[in-house]
């Protein structure tokens, strides 16, 4: 008789993710088991626990969610689960807090996609401002676009210490070059907009960060996306399943993406990595840099 797939998820939080646990289960696993509360020095005996107890031919049929909203604190975790393996006692890892890597992915490959759609041009020097982009999604969208060749600034409307520190966080552990912005004001934001070729407003949900004359105030916009699926939009004049469709407020031919069309993305970037932990012969490690290349996969 087979062994059944277990996926134990590490959630430094109170709650799991529904969504996640949906996910899973969809993609394949038989069983989801929810560890809340797990801190990063419980990690190494967590893994252990899990990885002593079936053989190393059925380690496979073993897997391990990260979870949670920190995304380098999911890092570290996924570093220490990785430090934690005993080969040939080994299984597969995938770290998405807050479902964040694969939010960030789909919307940053989307954003490439319509780029070379609308405008034959790639992420490469374009000027992307990232609006709410202290929280998992934007952090992690912004390393990715930095990653790319993007210049990517980081832009909130509370204390601009917040910008400045996530961005300080991410170059640090990633070697990018991200800026913490203020966009405190309508003039601030309006500046902010004057170079902005990509915006990417991934605030709270129910949160407006770009109002349609902020959108026409920005003569080299080329792609706007917004993650936020609760009214109202995240930049005024993008529609929930808008993929590529002209921003009425535009003036230079910009084109929006909508919650629903990256998420579309996501779901089917997420599959992918659920999958592909559960039918690799070699264990993997999987994070929004592996999220990136799926979604990729997922835009064509």
């Amino acid at each position: 008789m087979e062994k059944p797939h277990i996926l134990h998820m590490l959630i430094p939080g109170t709650n799991v993710s529904p969504f996640d646990v949906n996910m899973a289960l969809d993609a394949g696993y038989h069983t989801v088991i929810p560890y809340t509360g797990v801190t990063l020095e419980e990690v190494a005996t967590l893994i252990q626990d899990a990885i002593f107890s079936r053989s190393p031919k059925a380690e496979k049929r073993t897997g391990i969610f990260i979870g949670g909203r920190d995304i380098g604190l999911a890092a570290d975790m996924l570093a220490r689960a990785k430090e934690s393996m005993v080969p040939p006692f080994e299984v597969s890892v995938f770290a998405d807090p807050s479902g964040a890597f694969t939010t960030a992915a789909a919307m940053v490959a989307a954003v490439e996609r319509q780029l070379k759609r609308a405008h034959n041009t790639t992420l490469g020097d374009k000027q992307v401002v990232v609006l709410g982009g202290t929280g998992p999604v934007g952090a992690a969208a912004a390393v990715l676009a930095a990653k790319d060749g993007a210049k990517v600034r980081i832009a909130i409307a509370r204390d601009i210490a917040d910008a400045r520190s996530t961005a300080d966080d991410c170059n640090a552990r990633y070697g990018t070059a991200l800026e913490g912005m203020d966009a405190a004001s309508d003039t601030l934001l309006n500046a902010l907009m004057q170079d902005a070729e990509v915006v990417l407003a991934t605030s709270k949900a129910g949160v407006q960060v770009l109002r349609a004359k902020q959108v026409s105030a920005a003569p080299r916009l080329l792609v706007a996306a917004d993650v936020n699926a609760v009214p109202p939009a995240g930049i005024e004049g993008i529609g929930l399943m808008d993929d590529g469709v002209p921003l009425p407020a535009a003036s230079q031919g910009a084109v929006g993406i909508g919650p629903l069309a990256i998420g579309n993305i996501k779901y089917q970037t997420m599959h992918m990595l659920f999958a592909q932990m559960l039918n690799t012969e070699k264990p993997v490690y999987l994070d929004f840099r592996e999220a990136f290349e799926a979604a990729r996969k997922v835009v064509g």
